[in-house]
C-alpha cells in the first residue's frame, strides 16, 4: 500500500471548523485523472487539491483542483489552503514573502505576511476577470430563481476569474442572509450558462465586524452552498470595480460568509485599478497520510 502526506485545511478562519475546508494531497504525481476525481468525490468537500511538480517558471508548485464532480482551472480557498499546507509541511518557502502557484488558469501570485498578532495571512492576486452582461430576460429569470428582488441599478454580471460566477447585488446584508433560492432552477440555468454558480452579496451598516455579507451557491458543481469562497469573493470585488462602486466600498474591505452554515469566515479584499487581492487566514484540522492504492 502506497501512502502520501495529506492535510485538511480550514481556510478564511483561524478558528478550526469555522472556515471552508479543503483537502490537500501533497504529492499526486502517481495519480491518474480518474483517481484524482475519485478521491475528490470521496472527500465530498467543495474542493480537493492535488500537488504536482511545476512545469513553468517561476512557479513553486503546480496544483489541480477538483470538486466532487469536476475539475476547476482555479478556485480561491483551495489556492490559499494548498499554499498553507505546503509551507507548513516545509515543501516550499516564500521568496521575499511571495509564492507562485501554477494551475489551470495560469500562474497565480500569493503574498505571505505575518500580522501584528503573529498570524500568517495569505492573499492571492485574482486572475484577470472577464465580464458577460445579462439581458433583461435572464435577469428576470435569476430574480425568480433567487425569490428576492435584485439591484437593477447594478444588474447581475457573469464574472469569469477561472471559476465563472454570476454576481448579484442585493440591497443589504440581511437580505443576503435571508435568501432561500430555488437550487434546482439555478442548476439548470448555470449549466446552460456554463457558470460555476451564483454569488449574492449586500452591504452591512457601518462599524460592523464586516463590510459585506456574501453567499455562494454552486448546485451545478454538486455544492449547494460553499461555506467561504475565495474566487466568489474575488468575483464580487471585480463586479464592484466593474460597476463603478469601488469608491463606495473602499480600496480595502472585509467580507463575511458562512453564518447560515454555522461558519465564521472572513475574507480581506484589496481593490485597485491594476489588481484585486483576496486574502485570509488558514489553519490545519487534519494532518496525516492518505492511502493511494
Amino acid at each position: 500500500m502506497h501512502s502520501v502526506s495529506f492535510k485538511q485545511v480550514d481556510v478564511f478562519t483561524f478558528e478550526r471548523y469555522k472556515g471552508n475546508p479543503v483537502a490537500v494531497v501533497l504529492d499526486a504525481k502517481e495519480l491518474s485523472d480518474a483517481e484524482m476525481q475519485q478521491i475528490a468525490n470521496w472527500t465530498n468537500l467543495s474542493e480537493t487539491t492535488f500537488v504536482l511538480p511545476k512545469t513553468q517558471e517561476p512557479a513553486d508548485y503546480r496544483v489541480r483542483i477538483f470538486t466532487p464532480g469536476s475539475e476547476l482551472p482555479f478556485a480561491g480557498h483551495p489556492t490559499i489552503g494548498t499554499a498553507h499546507a505546503l509551507i507548513e509541511a516545509g515543501a516550499i518557502a516564500p521568496t521575499d514573502g511571495v509564492v507562485v502557484q501554477e494551475c489551470g488558469a495560469g500562474l497565480v501570485r500569493l503574498d505571505v505576511t505575518i500580522d501584528e498578532a503573529g498570524k500568517q495571512l495569505i492573499s492571492f492576486e485574482l486572475p484577470h476577470p472577464k465580464f458577460e452582461p445579462f439581458d433583461t430576460q435572464r435577469i428576470d429569470e435569476l430574480e425568480a430563481c433567487l425569490g428576492t428582488s435584485i439591484s437593477r441599478e447594478y444588474p447581475p454580471v457573469l464574472v469569469d476569474v477561472g471559476a465563472r460566477w454570476v454576481v448579484v447585488q442585493l440591497a443589504s446584508a440581511q437580505q443576503v442572509i435571508a435568501n432561500k433560492p430555488d437550487l434546482q432552477s439555478m442548476k439548470v440555468s448555470n449549466l446552460r450558462d456554463r457558470a460555476t454558480g451564483v454569488i449574492v452579496f449586500g452591504k452591512y451598516p457601518v462599524d460592523g465586524t464586516a463590510d459585506v455579507e456574501i453567499r455562494a451557491f454552486a448546485p451545478a458543481c454538486g455544492v449547494s452552498e460553499d461555506p467561504v469562497c475565495g474566487s466568489g469573493n474575488g468575483a464580487m470585488a471585480a463586479f464592484i470595480r466593474h460597476t463603478g462602486q469601488a469608491e463606495a466600498f473602499g480600496s480595502q474591505f472585509r467580507a463575511s460568509q458562512g453564518q447560515i452554515l454555522g461558519r465564521a469566515g472572513f475574507i480581506n479584499l484589496e481593490v485597485s485599478d491594476e489588481v484585486i487581492k483576496v486574502g485570509g487566514e488558514a489553519v490545519t484540522c487534519i494532518d496525516g497520510l492518505i492511502n493511494l492504492r
